[in-house]
């Protein structure tokens, strides 16, 4: 056994369950205001027996800030590794401090007990609100919140139990597809269908995506090959492995795709140099997500951004007025050129594309 590996620090939920009562009932006997909740001495005998038992030590700050607004805001993210989530975690903290409060991020890496756990670590805090960011379990997190009396909003990924604030999907997905299809017509001179890759086909925005995907295609009055949807992860090794067994069983792949995140499209670009399998010719690429590097890559490649800023303020909007006056907010995406990373028109509308074919 490791004698140097730290014990886990006992928590009011652990107190909570062992005394077989409620977090706020725990929380209540340890700051003294059990009189005024009505909690029976026996059980706060009970509970204060359990807190020395197990070595629990009142965190008296977190006790008047109890009685009190904490003025702290917490956060969870799924990642650190792309443009997207770090943006969302710099606004947020930038808007978090120009209203006094004071904001708490960890990153829970899409792992559904490692959210649960940092959610009662920051409820433990006293946060006021707790933003879910791209959570696997949103409505277990706002579960524990409502528990404690602490209000919660999912941010990218929705819930039903919280105000929701995340990117239109299936629009944004029904443009990028409809530009992608463009370009293969202005680039090779004809439209195929497309490939999709990434992501996780029991997610939300995935599934949104993949049916704007479909959406555009019927648009253009074009048949998908059902084996070219491969919501395979976001890791950029799922790509590449998903790719590498596609190009094994049929041969030859399409010739243009839709990446569903530059997580994705790292292990897409990868496989796509390392293979050989487009012979020096690209295939024609979207991206729902961006990052400016992605420029360096070359050949126009078509980028949708998510509006971060537009996101934060619905979130701090329902934040500064108590409540939201709707449980889900979509907000529509960016369409960015990739070299001058500014917005761009609309191309040519179906119709106008098969006239020139």
């Amino acid at each position: 056994m490791n004698q140097d590996r730290p014990t886990k620090k006992t928590t009011i939920y652990d107190l909570a369950e062992l005394a077989g009562t409620s977090a706020s009932a725990v929380s209540a006997v340890l700051n003294g205001t059990w009189k005024k909740r009505r909690i029976s001495t026996q059980l706060a005998e009970k509970v204060s027996r359990i807190a020395e038992e197990q070595g629990y030590a009142v965190n008296m700050q977190a006790s008047l800030l109890r009685r009190e607004k904490s003025k702290i805001i917490g956060m969870i993210v799924p990642k650190y590794d792309n443009r997207y989530f770090g943006s969302i975690v710099e606004t947020f903290e930038t808007m978090a401090r120009d209203r006094g409060l004071f904001p708490i991020i960890t990153c829970t890496r899409r792992d559904p007990e490692l959210e649960f756990e940092a959610a009662r670590t920051m409820l433990s805090y006293q946060v006021e609100w707790l933003i879910s960011t791209g959570a696997t379990d949103p409505d277990r997190i706002s579960d524990l919140c409502t528990a404690v009396g602490a209000r919660s909003l999912n941010v990218d990924l929705p819930g039903t139990k919280a105000p929701s604030i995340i990117s239109d999907n299936f629009a944004g997905a029904r443009e990028l597809t409809r530009r992608i299809l463009v370009n293969s017509q202005r680039k090779l001179g004809g439209i195929h269908p497309l490939l999709f890759i990434g992501g996780r086909g029991s997610d939300h925005n995935t599934a949104e995506r993949v049916r704007g995907f479909r959406a555009a295609h019927a648009d253009f009055g074009i048949a998908i090959d059902e084996s070219h949807i491969l919501t395979c992860g976001y890791a950029p090794e799922k790509a590449e492995t998903s790719l590498q067994t596609l190009a094994t069983s049929e041969g030859a792949l399409p010739s243009g795709m839709f990446v569903n995140s530059t997580i994705s499209l790292e292990g897409v670009m990868r496989w796509i140099k390392r293979s050989g399998h487009y012979k020096g010719r690209m295939p024609v690429i979207g991206c729902f997500d961006w990052d400016p590097f992605a420029a360096l890559l070359g050949d126009e490649i078509e980028m949708v951004r998510q509006d971060v800023q537009a996101m934060l303020n619905a979130v701090f909007d329902i934040i500064d007025h108590g409540g939201a006056k709707t449980m889900l907010i979509e907000i529509p995406p960016v369409f960015v050129d990739a070299e001058e990373g500014s917005p761009i028109g609309a191309s040519l509308s179906p119709d106008a594309l098969l006239a020139t074919e």
